[in-house]
């Protein structure tokens, strides 16, 4: 049965939805799973069907640079990995379009970096971008620019990972969800790889230091960037800006219809519209 504080979910209308590259790939070879995402369509699809607008954030440029490349490896250089972006960025949004295609529906990429984000000119210009396509049925696919991002310089001129970006797409586009898929349940008290007691928290109405300081830096995946600590930061985007969030393990990606139906999956985090809050001031000073 629906929990109480999850009934309200199916209500939402306006989701993004965030999906790792840990979720989009094979974990023996590292190419993208062509399974998975197809199925990810056809429940974004199904979406889209309900009335809902949705945004998908979507990581895998790399992984597919590596894959078309013939490049077993993480990218040792910032050349490299704007290289394997480039091809793969490419080659991602070509597989979404022929899936989306299949189900009647019309994708969208949408590239952007935190100079975007903080240049009133440039990211009004992507709001006004953003709700033309929900307006036009389409569904936006983004991903930062990791071809002209400067990574070599954490946080000054990139958002760092995923979790980050799709929570500022989330306040950007008013979003009543945001939905993170990765390859862990949820939030736990400590690492459970490595602590068998983690306790498993299912519900969060308030983030505070003490809970800050359960996310992790570290991502155990051979293809992702952002661990706990970047979800957490992109909870706090999310439930200031008033947007509900929820992160789930994204082995099976029909858990987001699972989450839609108000089922106890992954870690629910209650919006709690912050009056003082303003995009600007995480873009400048949080990280």
């Amino acid at each position: 049965m629906p929990e109480k504080d999850r009934e309200h979910l199916n209500e939402k209308n306006r989701i993004v939805i965030k999906i790792g590259s840990s979720s989009l790939t094979h974990e023996e070879t590292g190419d993208l799973n062509l399974a998975k995402i197809e199925k990810l369509v056809r429940v974004i699809s199904d979406l889209k069907g309900q009335g809902k607008d949705v945004v998908l954030v979507s990581s895998g440029a790399i992984a597919a640079g590596r894959q078309a490349l013939g490049h077993k490896k993480r990218p040792d250089t910032l050349a490299q990995k704007q290289a394997f972006a480039a091809v793969g960025q490419a080659r991602l949004m070509m597989v979404y379009q022929k899936l989306f295609a299949e189900y009647n529906q019309t994708a969208a990429q949408v590239l952007l970096t935190k100079h975007t984000m903080i240049q009133d000119s440039s990211r009004y210009n992507a709001q006004n971008t953003f709700e033309e396509l929900l307006k036009l049925g389409a569904i936006p696919i983004v991903n930062e620019n990791d071809t002209v991002s400067t990574a070599e310089i954490p946080y000054v001129d990139t958002f760092g990972d995923n979790d980050r970006l799709s929570a500022v797409v989330s306040a950007l586009v008013g979003a009543d969800l945001l939905i993170l898929l990765s390859d862990i349940d949820g939030l736990y008290s400590d690492d459970p790889k490595t602590n068998p007691d983690a306790r498993f928290i299912s519900l969060v109405r308030e983030i505070n230091e003490n809970l800050m300081s359960m996310g992790k830096s570290t991502s155990s995946s051979d293809v992702g960037t952002g661990g706990m600590s970047a979800k957490l930061a992109a909870a706090r985007i999310a439930t200031d800006s008033g947007t509900d969030m929820v992160i789930a393990n994204g082995e099976d990606v029909a858990v987001i219809q699972e989450i839609m139906e108000g089922a106890a999956k992954g870690t629910l985090f209650l919006a709690h519209a912050n009056q003082d809050f303003d995009l600007m001031n995480y873009l400048n000073n949080e990280y």
